[in-house]
């Protein structure tokens, strides 16, 4: 096969997926919580360099041109989006740092803590203060479920103190990993981290905001420029291909006529 189609079909399919990733962040402009992805790639090395075989013979031209790009692992925009008012007092944001602390499900691998920044919260039928997207209790600085005595809502203070009639009646676990790297999402806002991680984080330094939620931090502009610019590459990389197999048509038919 051709070496250059397989370098034009490397970055067809690494613009493909580019754009994947870029659409789905735009379709989550209105995520409470969301925040977007960052596709990466890097270059192929060669054949000989990528499998270690030193001792085969090579072509060095081709070694020069490398082996088109191949994908990295997507990384996370961690960057904080606008607070808005939403007026229900079980609503919860995070101004700056930090993230909710939620447990994980039953039978689920203990050595992994759940994170998020979607404050929306409400209280179920057995006083526990959970996230309306997963249903999971949310943890208290004991690492405990938040319970909420019958009767009015709390109040909840920037540190994430609850007051109910002014007593205290709990403490929102507030933390903030010491790499930010370390997450990785798994769906409806949730982040799965190493709980040994969170076992040894401090208070994060964000203030908590009653009432409010933080919005995606998707940038509308940025990410259609970017579905845009991946189309774009799709395009010139599939015309490559089809270059390329034109000329391998002409090889064919001309080199391989019989005289």
């Amino acid at each position: 096969m051709s070496y250059g189609l397989q370098i034009s079909a490397s970055g067809a399919a690494s613009a493909l997926y580019r754009q994947d990733v870029h659409a789905n962040n735009l379709a989550n402009m209105d995520t409470v919580g969301f925040k977007p992805d960052i596709p990466t790639q890097r270059p192929r090395d060669d054949v000989r360099t990528e499998d270690g075989l030193w001792f085969m013979p090579s072509d060095v031209l081709l070694e020069r041109l490398g082996g088109g790009v191949m994908l990295k692992p997507n990384l996370v925009d961690h960057g904080q989006g606008a607070i808005r008012e939403s007026g229900n007092p079980l609503d919860l944001a995070i101004d700056g740092e930090g993230f909710f602390v939620l447990r994980p499900p039953i039978g689920s691998d203990p050595s992994i803590a759940h994170l998020t920044r979607d404050g929306r919260f409400t209280r179920n039928g057995a006083g526990q203060l959970v996230s309306v997207s997963t249903g999971a209790p949310v943890l208290d600085a004991q690492n405990r479920p938040v319970l909420l005595p019958p009767g009015p809502a709390p109040t909840v203070e920037s540190d994430g103190t609850l007051r109910q009639g002014g007593a205290i009646i709990g403490q929102l676990r507030v933390m903030n990993p010491p790499d930010t790297g370390t997450l990785r999402k798994a769906g409806n806002g949730v982040f799965e981290v190493p709980a040994a991680a969170v076992a040894r984080a401090g208070p994060a330094p964000g203030r908590v905001r009653q009432g409010a939620v933080e919005e995606s931090s998707v940038s509308e502009i940025k990410s259609l420029m970017a579905v845009t610019g991946a189309a774009r590459e799709v395009d010139a990389n599939i015309s490559m291909i089809q270059q390329h197999d034109r000329l391998m048509e002409r090889a064919i038919n001309s080199l391989g006529r019989l005289t």
